[in-house]
């Protein structure tokens, strides 16, 4: 049986592309929020987030009183879910229109081919006015959304600061004409998983 191996010669083009390849992935791991390991929740954890999802001012007290178990049993809770990065934080969720950051902007990105995409999203992320860097599939190759006070603020935002990041080659602007309300998205999870535990006893 004849064995056929391509070995990509690191200095020839082809293989340079493909370590730059490989270094530009092994970047983007590194920036990205990490996915980590599943945690196999229980329904007492369900019900901790679901009562934290509705009011993260609830005190431990508060919490235990709702939930029937002791004020120690939810700090322990808590704890372990912290630690497995389930809960990653208490914020407060402000409307950024009413406090003058009135349009939201999302800005699709295509990068020069072979071009560090790991720099490109760190750079974004460190403006004030990005809110999310995702890399996505298909033609583009970043998504990004953005709070701008006007027009003039997402102007000076693209002109003076985006548009200077090195190995963009396009950039595509669609500006928020209205949005639904907020809504509760990670309490319409929690409910599916709660179901699950009633039909297969996970």
């Amino acid at each position: 049986m004849l064995i056929s191996t391509i070995i990509f010669d690191e200095f020839s083009d082809r293989g340079r592309a493909v370590i730059e390849q490989q270094a530009s992935l092994a970047r983007i791991r590194e920036v990205a929020a990490p996915v980590g390991v599943a945690y196999k929740l229980d329904e007492l954890d369900v019900a901790l987030l679901r009562s934290l999802v509705a009011d993260a001012r609830m005190s431990q007290r508060q919490l235990a009183v709702a939930l029937g178990i002791s004020a120690p049993t939810v700090s322990e809770r808590m704890s372990r879910l912290e630690r497995a990065g389930v809960i990653t934080g208490y914020s407060v969720q402000i409307n950024w229109g009413l406090v003058g950051y009135t349009q939201t902007v999302y800005l699709s990105i295509t990068a020069v081919a072979g071009h560090d995409l790991a720099d490109i999203m760190c750079r974004l992320w460190g403006m004030p006015e990005v809110q999310e860097v995702t890399l996505i599939t298909g033609d583009l190759d970043l998504l990004v959304r953005l709070k701008v006070r006007d027009h003039e603020h997402l102007r000076s935002l693209l002109m003076d600061h985006i548009w200077q990041i090195a190995g963009l080659q396009g950039t595509s602007t669609q500006i928020s004409m209205a949005e639904m309300p907020a809504k509760r998205f990670a309490d319409g999870l929690l409910e599916q998983i709660e179901q699950l535990f009633g039909q297969t006893g996970i």
